[in-house]
C-alpha cells in the first residue's frame, strides 16, 4: 500500500493533464490540438492553480494578522483608494461596492470602528451623510502586507514585454468570462 505522500507524489503532476481529467475527451474536444499543446494547455492550468494557492495563502495570511474577514479587507481597500483618489467615501458607497445592504455595510462599519480600522466624520458638505476613513496605523499596516502583495504583483508584470501583458491580459480576462459563464 502507498503512503500519502507516495499518492501525492504520483498523482499530484498530473492533477492538470487532461488526458488523465478527460480520458473520453467528454470535457474538451481536442481536435486539432498536438499532443504538445495539450501538455502546454495542462502546464498552464497547474500554474493557474498554483497561483491560486499562493493567493489564498497570502490572503488567508493578511485576514488573520489583521484579524479581519474578506468584506472588512475590501472595505478598507476601498478607504485607501478612495482617500488616494481624493473622493469621500461614505457608508452608501461602501455597501454599493461591496454590493451589501446598508444594514450589513452599519455591521461592518460598527465592527472596524470598534477594533480601531476606521473613524466616522461628518461630511464636509453633506449633513446628511457620514464620511469614512481609513485610520493611519490600519492604512500603514495594510500597506506593509496587502500593499506588498500587489507590488509583488506589479513587479511580475512589468518584467513582462508589453506583448506578453497583453497576451496575459486577454487570456485572464477570457478565463474569467469563461468561468463566469452561466
Amino acid at each position: 500500500m502507498n503512503s500519502p505522500d507516495e499518492i501525492e507524489a504520483s498523482v499530484s503532476p498530473g492533477m492538470y493533464d487532461m488526458d488523465v481529467n478527460d480520458p473520453q475527451h467528454e470535457l474538451v474536444d481536442r481536435e486539432g490540438l498536438s499532443r504538445k499543446d495539450v501538455q502546454q494547455i495542462s502546464q498552464l492550468m497547474a500554474s493557474l492553480e498554483r497561483l491560486r494557492d499562493s493567493e489564498q495563502w497570502l490572503s488567508e495570511t493578511s485576514l488573520k494578522f489583521m484579524k479581519l474577514n474578506h468584506s472588512d479587507m475590501r472595505a478598507l481597500h476601498y478607504l485607501i483608494v478612495s482617500a488616494n483618489s481624493g473622493v469621500i467615501a461614505t457608508p452608501g458607497a461602501i455597501a454599493a461596492h461591496l454590493g451589501i445592504s446598508t444594514a450589513s455595510t452599519t455591521k461592518l462599519l460598527d465592527r472596524l470602528e470598534r477594533a480601531g480600522h476606521i473613524e466616522r466624520q461628518a461630511h464636509p458638505t453633506d449633513r446628511r451623510a457620514l464620511a469614512i476613513a481609513i485610520t493611519p496605523e490600519t492604512h500603514e499596516t495594510a500597506m506593509r502586507t496587502v500593499g506588498r502583495q500587489q507590488a509583488r504583483r506589479f513587479l511580475a508584470a512589468a518584467r513582462l514585454t508589453p506583448e506578453e501583458r497583453e497576451t496575459v491580459r486577454r487570456f485572464l480576462d477570457d478565463l474569467a468570462r469563461e468561468l463566469s459563464a452561466r
